[in-house]
């Protein structure tokens, strides 16, 4: 059992400590560990703690533990990865989400930082065309080694995992439920091939129920962890709308299937066409246009130079800083340090001497940015 584990479980079972809560206190304390060691006194100077929320926090340690040192036995008994946000192996696209889960639960063996993923969803009652669109999608982003990401659902889901799995692409499915329950328990079979070729993730941990309000949770996880959602078939008011909806307030990219004008799974994606929340797909070339990845390989090897050259160049915290940056073009100090793995209380002298080196500028309203 890993001591580590075992803070990271046990903080998000705290009273009062949320997503977000549990990334501010890990930036101000350092580690989940150091949280539990933090006198009361310094943990109430942090920002946007309330004398209330660190009292409950407090009188809940012991709690916390015990139950997270349960947790990690059911792990171990199911082969269960225990991903905190701050693990190498959590998907990297989903981290740089405000809202996105400090801890994940995953069972599988496939790699959760792919250079390419896409989220298909849909609706659960597809039409002969919905099946036939969404395995023709599969197939063409074989070529590409796209990882296939959905949510084990009937209906447009399951097609999707069953295409990626016959084309021998990775495939992940979010569930809505604890890392040890399949729902539904019809797809069980596909589901243990899914952990060969990719995986089954979860934010819940064991024995949640699959509850109407868990799923638009899970929905945002399935927009935040990919580099674009398609949407195949769609009612006018569902699920599916959620997560486009979701994509989009992240920035990501959408697009949707035509279909036609009579059918009303159609309704849904036709409305996003119309109102540009999502851009058109006809075939796999629209996404390779939309996401430039023709254009990618040439990028890879510009970012893959000056990768080298920061490794030469940086320390592994000044390299995280200057990643993000990289990445984000311009941050916010809190957003900074929490994307960087970097504690507040370091991150300050460590931004002053990338700025007396020319590497980093400092912006109005604490944010900063790469110079040049």
């Amino acid at each position: 059992m890993s001591e580590n584990s075992l803070y990271e479980v046990a903080l998000t079972l705290l009273p009062g400590v949320g997503k977000l809560t549990a990334r501010l206190l890990v930036s101000y304390c350092g580690s989940p560990k150091a949280v539990f060691s933090t006198p009361p006194g310094k943990l109430i100077k942090i920002p946007g703690l309330g004398e209330g929320t660190v009292r409950n926090m407090v009188a809940g340690f012991k709690q916390a533990l015990l139950e997270a040192e349960g947790i990690l036995k059911q792990a171990e008994a199911h082969n269960v990865q225990i991903l905190f946000y701050t693990s190498a192996d959590y998907p990297d696209r989903l981290k740089q989400i405000a809202d996105a889960p400090a801890l994940l639960y995953y069972r599988g063996h496939g790699h959760l930082n792919r250079r390419r993923i896409i989220s298909i969803v849909g609706t659960r009652k597809p039409t002969p065309y919905g099946q036939s669109v969404t395995e023709r999608l599969v197939e063409e982003l074989k070529p590409y080694k796209a990882m296939v990401v959905s949510g084990l659902a009937y209906g447009i889901d399951i097609i999707a995992h069953r295409a990626a799995l016959q084309a021998g692409l990775s495939t992940v499915g979010v569930m809505a439920t604890g890392p040890e329950t399949v729902y539904p328990a019809l797809h069980r079979k596909y589901a243990e091939k899914m952990q060969e070729q990719g995986g089954l993730l979860t934010e819940n941990i064991f024995g949640t129920k699959p509850d109407a309000p868990r799923f638009p949770a899970r929905n945002r996880i399935i927009a935040g962890m990919s580099d674009c959602t398609v949407v195949v078939e769609a009612a006018l008011k569902s699920g599916t709308l959620i997560t486009a909806d979701i994509a989009h307030s992240y920035d990501k990219e959408v697009m949707a299937v035509p279909g036609n004008l009579t059918s009303p799974v159609s309704e849904g994606t036709n409305h996003l066409i119309k109102t540009n929340k999502a851009a058109v797909y006809t075939s796999v070339q629209d996404l390779v246009e939309l996401l430039n990845w023709d254009l990618e390989d040439e990028a890879q090897v510009r970012n893959a130079k000056k990768a080298l050259l920061n490794t030469d160049d940086f320390t592994p915290d000044e390299l995280r800083v200057v990643q993000v940056l990289q990445q984000s073009k311009e941050e916010h100090m809190d957003n900074l340090s929490w994307k960087a793995q970097v504690p507040v209380s370091q991150l300050a002298s460590l931004l002053l001497t990338l700025e007396f080196r020319g590497i980093v500028k400092a912006m109005p309203g604490k944010r900063f940015a790469l110079v040049g």
